[in-house]
């Protein structure tokens, strides 16, 4: 018997949840659809439209559901992906501005459908605990960043 996830995120779209699942799957290994359900002839979508697409973003369980143009994503909840090289953060930076996203301050995105994104390094939790002067300047250095530079970031660490 297959497990399930105790909370699963379920992301709300506006007829493009199919589109914007395919680009998320792309980004990360361990990554793909699980189920796909589709609107039947009692609606409220239009018939064989895609209801809800069950998928996994590097082994977590996500939903998306294509329930109209109500709600919208805000920042108030994002994803946080920490990354081991800056050749990762470069990549995945690029891939979810790209087509309409948008760069936001210290490591924040918005990808093309709106979700906001933190790309940053694994290395920062590191970088901010310890020495109070240290995470001080690695935090001023943060604020002064969008896309992060890890290389910038333990510069700001060693003074």
């Amino acid at each position: 018997m297959a497990t399930i996830q105790k909370i699963t995120p379920h992301l709300w779209f506006n007829g493009n949840a199919e589109e914007a699942v395919n680009f998320y799957v792309s980004l990360f290994d361990n990554s793909r659809i699980v189920s796909v359900s589709r609107y039947g002839k009692s609606g409220p979508g239009p018939e064989g439209a895609v209801l809800v697409i069950g998928f996994e973003l590097a082994g977590q369980r996500f939903a998306a559901i294509n329930a109209g143009p109500e709600f919208k994503f805000t920042e108030a909840v994002s994803f946080f992906v920490g990354c081991d090289s800056q050749a990762e953060i470069d990549t995945l930076w690029a891939k979810l501005t790209a087509d309409g996203g948008r760069e936001q301050p210290c490591g924040w995105l918005k990808d093309r459908y709106g979700l906001s994104w933190q790309i940053n390094s694994t290395e920062l939790p590191g970088l901010m605990t310890g020495d109070p002067e240290a995470a001080d300047r690695v935090m001023a250095a943060v604020l002064q960043m969008k896309k992060v530079d890890i290389a910038r970031l333990k510069e700001a660490h060693r003074g």
